[in-house]
């Protein structure tokens, strides 16, 4: 199955127990991985290193096998990404917002309006389409910035906590959406803190507890809660004097 990503004791130390260490993972052609931790636990840092927001300290990150410094736009161009905060520029509305992230990622100007149509639709924003952005719902800017990271098809994508402000509806269609990207062959990287959430689509959960990799859940788990917490509370423990 061809990898995605792979990083390999990917790190990087901000002193006084800050940062991530010895990462070593994995996302599949057609897998959803899914991060899993206490707020500080280190996923949303781990996502910024391997999008290259963050130079990485030790070890190293490949997207579909090329080495994260030797990437060029062309392999940028097939990923897509949702860390922090949504895409928008607040003074255009949605359809722009979609057509102006499709041209910089160099897609020809015509398949760029096909795609934001299609996004429009997938994500159930053509309603607002000619809304300015500024004037949207935290939810629907969610949706727009989901739609940015998802509209080109990209090999690999990686959001950092997706559901944030989505109301159910949004849940359950980003649900349908990322199990779509993944079946047609994309690999998903995603955080979040509601287990029972990820569980529904996750192939994958690893745990991230103080910035390691401390274990992983099995999504078809009776009791995710509590195999998590005790990940988590066994981390602690071998921490103490």
């Amino acid at each position: 199955m061809t990898e995605r990503l792979t990083t390999t004791d990917l790190g990087r130390d901000f002193g006084a127990g800050a940062g991530v260490s010895g990462i070593d993972l994995t996302v599949r052609a057609g897998e959803i991985h899914a991060l899993v931790g206490l707020n500080g636990a280190g996923k949303t840092t781990l996502m910024r290193l391997i999008l290259g927001m963050l130079r990485p300290g030790d070890g190293a990150c490949r997207i579909n096998g090329r080495d994260l410094a030797q990437l060029r736009a062309s392999d940028w161009a097939r990923v897509g990404h949702l860390v922090e905060h949504p895409l928008g520029y607040p003074e255009l509305d949605v359809r722009t917002n979609l057509l102006l992230a499709a041209r910089l990622r160099r897609i020809p100007a015509g398949t760029a309006a096909v795609l934001a149509e299609q996004a429009l639709t997938e994500l159930d924003l053509t309603r607002y389409a000619t809304i300015s952005t500024r004037r949207l719902s935290q939810g629907n800017r969610q949706r727009l910035g989901l739609a940015v990271a998802i509209q080109h098809h990209p090999d690999l994508i990686v959001l950092d906590e997706p559901t944030n402000a989505l109301d159910p509806a949004g849940v359950i269609l980003l649900r349908t959406v990322l199990s779509r990207r993944a079946e047609g062959g994309a690999g998903v990287l995603v955080s979040s803190h509601h287990l029972d959430e990820v569980a529904r689509i996750a192939h994958r959960i690893s745990v991230v507890n103080r910035g390691r990799l401390i274990g992983t859940l099995e999504p078809a788990a009776v009791d995710l809660e509590r195999a998590f917490f005790a990940l988590v509370h066994d981390h602690e423990q071998e921490r103490l004097p």
